[in-house]
C-alpha cells in the first residue's frame, strides 16, 4: 500500500489522497465590464482536468477578498454574487470527478495592482485606468513597487470583515476547504513579517502583536465556516533573510512559524501548508527538488497540526518518502501539475497504488 495514496478525513471531509493541486494564479480573468474576478472557461478547464487526473484537492488559485486585494487586475475575486456562483458550477464539476474542492482566500496588500507576470508585473501607473492605491501594514515599498499607504485600524478591521464575507460566498458555492492565504508576502504575510511591519499599534511590533490581524481573520471565518469543514493556512515558514543566507535582517523565520503553528490549533486550523518566500526582492532561496520539505517537517513535528510540502516535488518516489517518513501528510504539487495534469494518475501506476485514484471507465484501458 502506498502512504501517499492513502485517504485522509480532515473534520467532516474525507480525501481520496494525499496528492493535492496547489493554488496557482492563473491571472485570467476578465478586467473589464460585469466579470471582472469572475472565473471563465479557462479556469473551469484547468482546474476540473487536474481533479479527472486524480489529484485528491484540488486548491483555486489566491482569489482576491476585495478588488483592492487582488494581484492584479486579471485575478480572480469573490466579493461578490456572480463570482460565487461562477464557481459553484466549477466546484460541482470538481466533486463530480472525485476530487476535494478548496479555495484559497487572499489579499494582496501591497504587492497589489500590478501588471501579470508574463507583461513584467510591474506596478501599474498611477494613471492606468485598471490601477488601484495599495496598502499594508506600514509604508514600506516591496522591491521596485509602488510604495502602499498604512492601513489605519478601521481599515483592518473591513479586511477582516471581507475575509469572512469571501468565506461565506465559498461556503454558497460548495467549497470544501478554505485556505488563508499568509504566504509569499502579501498582506497576511506583510504583517507577519517584521521586515515588513513598522507598526507600534496592537498590529505591529511583538510576535503576538503581528500575529494579530491572521488570528482576527481565522475568528471571524469560523464563525461563518462550518464546523464540519476544514479550515487550512498557508505560511511562508521563513523569509529567507536570516544570518545563515548572509542577510542579518529582523524577519519572519521557521522558529516563529512553529509557534504559530501551535496557536494555530485553538482558532479552528486543521493543516498548515507550508510555502516559503516572497516577502522581500534580497532574499536569497537555494531552490532544489525539496527545498522546503524541510520546513514542513518542522511543523508536522513540532506543532499541534500536520503539515503539507510543497516545492519542486516532481517525481513520485519523492513524494512518497515524504509522506512515508512523516515530512508532511500531504504534498502540494504547483508546476508539476501544469506540465502533467494526470501525474496522480501516473504516480499511483508506478508506485503500484491503486486506492484514491478510482480510474474513469473512460480512461480504464490505458490503466
Amino acid at each position: 500500500m502506498s502512504v501517499l495514496f492513502e485517504p485522509l478525513t480532515l473534520r467532516g471531509v474525507t480525501f481520496p489522497n494525499r496528492v493535492w493541486m496547489a493554488p496557482m494564479c492563473q491571472y485570467s480573468a476578465d478586467v473589464i465590464g460585469d466579470q471582472v474576478g469572475v472565473p471563465n472557461e479557462w479556469h473551469r478547464t484547468h482546474l476540473v482536468s487536474r481533479a479527472i487526473g486524480g489529484a485528491g484537492l484540488i486548491i483555486a488559485e489566491a482569489t482576491a477578498v476585495s478588488p483592492e486585494g487582488r494581484i492584479s487586475a486579471a485575478d480572480l475575486g469573490l466579493w461578490n454574487e456572480t463570482q460565487a456562483r461562477a464557481f459553484a458550477e466549477i466546484v460541482a464539476q470538481i466533486q463530480y470527478f472525485g476530487a476535494v474542492p478548496g479555495i484559497q482566500l487572499a489579499h494582496a496588500g501591497r504587492k497589489a495592482s500590478t501588471q501579470v507576470p508574463w507583461r513584467g508585473g510591474k506596478s501599474l501607473d498611477a494613471d492606468d485606468r485598471l490601477s488601484w492605491p495599495t496598502v499594508a501594514p506600514s509604508a514600506v515599498p516591496f522591491g521596485e513597487l509602488t510604495a502602499p499607504s498604512e492601513l489605519s485600524i478601521e481599515a483592518i478591521a473591513g479586511i477582516v470583515a471581507d475575509f469572512a464575507a469571501a468565506a461565506t460566498r465559498a461556503l454558497q458555492a460548495e467549497f470544501k476547504v478554505i485556505e488563508i492565504h499568509a504566504a509569499h508576502g502579501y498582506l497576511v504575510h506583510q504583517f507577519l513579517s517584521p521586515e515588513s511591519n513598522k507598526r507600534t499599534d496592537q498590529y505591529g511590533g511583538s510576535f503576538d502583536n503581528r500575529i494579530r490581524l491572521l488570528l482576527d481573520i481565522l475568528t471571524a471565518v469560523r464563525e461563518v465556516w462550518p464546523a464540519e469543514l476544514p479550515l487550512f493556512v498557508r505560511l511562508s515558514a521563513t523569509d529567507w533573510l536570516t544570518e545563515e543566507r548572509g542577510l542579518d535582517v529582523d524577519s519572519w523565520t521557521v522558529d516563529q512559524s512553529v509557534a504559530l503553528a501551535n496557536i494555530l490549533a485553538d482558532y479552528g486550523v486543521d493543516l498548515i501548508d507550508v510555502s516559503s518566500g516572497g516577502n522581500s526582492a534580497a532574499a536569497s532561496v537555494p531552490v532544489e527538488p525539496g527545498y522546503q520539505v524541510p520546513f514542513a517537517r518542522r511543523v508536522q513535528n513540532e506543532s499541534l497540526l500536520p503539515a503539507a510540502a510543497v516545492g519542486l516535488i516532481t517525481e513520485p518516489e519523492q513524494a512518497e518518502k515524504i509522506v512515508e517518513d512523516g515530512s508532511a501528510t500531504a504534498v502540494l504539487l504547483g508546476r508539476e501539475l501544469l506540465r502533467d495534469p494526470y501525474w496522480p494518475r501516473r504516480a499511483a501506476r508506478e508506485l503500484d497504488a491503486a486506492v484514491g485514484t478510482q480510474v474513469p471507465a473512460q480512461y480504464a484501458r490505458a490503466f
